[in-house]
Formats: structure tokens, sequence, C-alpha cells
């Protein structure tokens, strides 16, 4: 999978930061870190395990350290610290440089910035937004809706009735995020994004009828531009000869960028109403979610009714 990255610029202009000083084409400097780096041990001189690809940031506990410091030995650790290649230092809670790190910054050619937001509040902003930068991404063939608040990826076959069942379950009001084309993000939170290609998006291919328009047909609440995936149902043609769960008492699951995912099986066959099982199969996701499971519940239901039954016959 390629290693993404992301401009130096997108995350001074997401997080409104000032630009104090400026390396050369800056800008344009690619991010491929997750985390972050707190320069507290390089700053006493252990650069072992030191990631230059990562954002250094300085926080009131570095500053503190660093103005208790002489002038000729903060020059020293700043000398050390720039000479490595990192993409920026950033300073936090608006604080004040150093003299002794601008000098370093000017002669090593390096981008400081500051924030004038807490340090951690800081910190835990920008990791979140490096992994959603960041994050590993595939695209996956179906449909994405969200279901009573529930984010279900319809997969199959071509032709099996996808975007037929999504339309239908549109007109029930619920939502589309994505049609044919699902890009899938894993979040910092591992679990699964899905979104819509930006081309694409608010689009469907109905066979017969062509491309679609879902805002200027049912609105813009007919439409969300991510979704959690919280389930998939897979579609597929009814076979006499396959043996179909009836009970649920298993859990079936599928990995998509690592990540477990339930999945529903539901067997297509004329006349059966898959907008409304698979409105169904959303609930009962959600139901299962929350610590209720319907066929277990059954199961014991009947597994005490005849134990009772036998007990009586043994009277």
């Amino acid at each position: 999978m390629e290693q993404k990255s992301v401009k130096l610029e997108e995350i001074i202009r997401e997080f409104d930061l000032e630009v104090l000083r400026g390396g050369k084409d800056y800008q344009n400097a690619p991010l491929r870190a997750l985390d972050i780096n707190r320069p507290g041990l390089p700053l006493t001189g252990f650069f072992e395990h030191f990631d230059t690809e990562r954002l250094l940031l300085i926080g009131l506990t570095e500053h503190t350290y660093l103005t208790g410091l002489p002038p000729e030995r903060r020059r020293e650790c700043f000398d050390k610290l720039m000479s490595y290649p990192v993409p920026a230092l950033i300073l936090t809670r608006g604080l004040e440089l150093p003299s002794e790190c601008m000098e370093m910054a000017e002669k090593h050619d390096r981008t400081v910035l500051r924030s004038t937001q807490e340090t951690a509040m800081f910190m835990s902003a920008l990791i979140g937004s490096l992994f959603n930068h960041l994050a590993p991404q595939i695209t996956r063939s179906g449909v994405m809706l969200e279901i009573y608040g529930e984010g279900v990826l319809i997969q199959g076959e071509s032709g099996v009735g996808k975007s037929e069942v999504a339309i239908e379950l549109l007109k029930r009001g619920h939502r589309l995020v994505a049609d044919d084309a699902v890009e899938i993000k894993e979040t910092s939170r591992h679990t699964l994004m899905a979104t819509s290609p930006e081309l694409i998006r608010g689009y469907m291919e109905l066979r017969g009828i062509g491309v679609i328009d879902i805002v200027r047909l049912l609105g813009m609440g007919a439409i969300k531009p991510f979704q959690e995936i919280d389930m998939v149902v897979n579609l597929e043609p009814w076979d006499d000869s396959a043996i179909y769960d009836r009970f649920g008492l298993e859990s079936h699951f599928m990995e998509i960028l690592s990540v477990k995912v339930p999945v529903a099986t539901i067997p297509v066959k004329p006349g059966r109403n898959l907008a409304a099982i698979v409105e169904v199969a959303a609930m009962n996701n959600r139901n299962r979610k929350m610590g209720h499971n319907a066929a277990q519940e059954l199961t014991d239901r009947m597994d005490r009714h005849f134990q009772q039954e036998l007990e009586r016959g043994g009277e």
C-alpha cells in the first residue's frame, strides 16, 4: 500500500498556525508520520530513536526547562535539535521562543510555527488530524447508507440489485453516503469511516434509468458526507441448494483494513422486500451492540421450556 502524506501547508491552514519562520518550500513539506515528538529527551542530548519525520512540539514543560538554561547551553540544544531534518517545530500556548531557537532555525533553514492553543488540546487534535490524513484507505465497490443511525455497506456482484435496494431505502427516509465506489479509511479509534469520491458524490446509477442526482430528487436530507461502517450486508442470488442461517446464533465477520465488521448475507429472490430486510438487519445489529441477541434469547427460552418438560415427565 502506497505511503500517504499531507502537506504542511494544510496543517498550518487547518490549525491557523502562525509562521514565525518558514524553511525553503515549507508549504509543500510532506508529513508522513502519524505521531509527533515532544523533544524532552532530545533537548538533554539523547537522540536515540529520534524520528526526523515527526513534527516537533514544544509546550510549557519544555519551554520552562529551556528558559532555565544558560544562553550558550540553549544554543547548543537548538543547534543539535535543528540539525535534524524535521518538518517543523511548533510552539504552543502562544509562548515566546528563545532567540537562540530562531538563530539555529536560520542556520539550518528550519520551519518554526506557533499555536495559541494549550498543549494537550492541540497535541490531541493534531494527532487526530494526522491520522485522518494519513490513515490507510481503500476503495470498495458497493453502496453505503446510514439506516436508523447504523452505517451499512451493501455489497454484492454486479446486477444483484444494490442500487435498487438503496433507492427504496432512500425513499423511506434513510441517507446515502456513497454509490458504486466507497472510499474507506481506518480512523484513530480503529473504526472504519466511509465516504464517496468527490467526483460522484450525491449521484446514483440505476440500470434502465441512468445516473440520477439524489439531492435534486430527494433533497439535501437524503445524503450524508461520511459515516462509520457498523455492518456489511452481502446480497447474493438465491441458491435453492444452499443452506441459509435461519436462527442467527452465529455471528459472522469480515475484515476491512484489519478491522472486523459484522456481516449479514441476504439471498435475493423475486418477491422479497429487500429494503425492509436490510432495515431489520440494521436494527438487529444495533440491538446486538446494546447486548440483546434475539436468537440467543429464544434458544435459552426453548432450552428452559424443554428442561421443565423433562422434569415434569420424571415426576
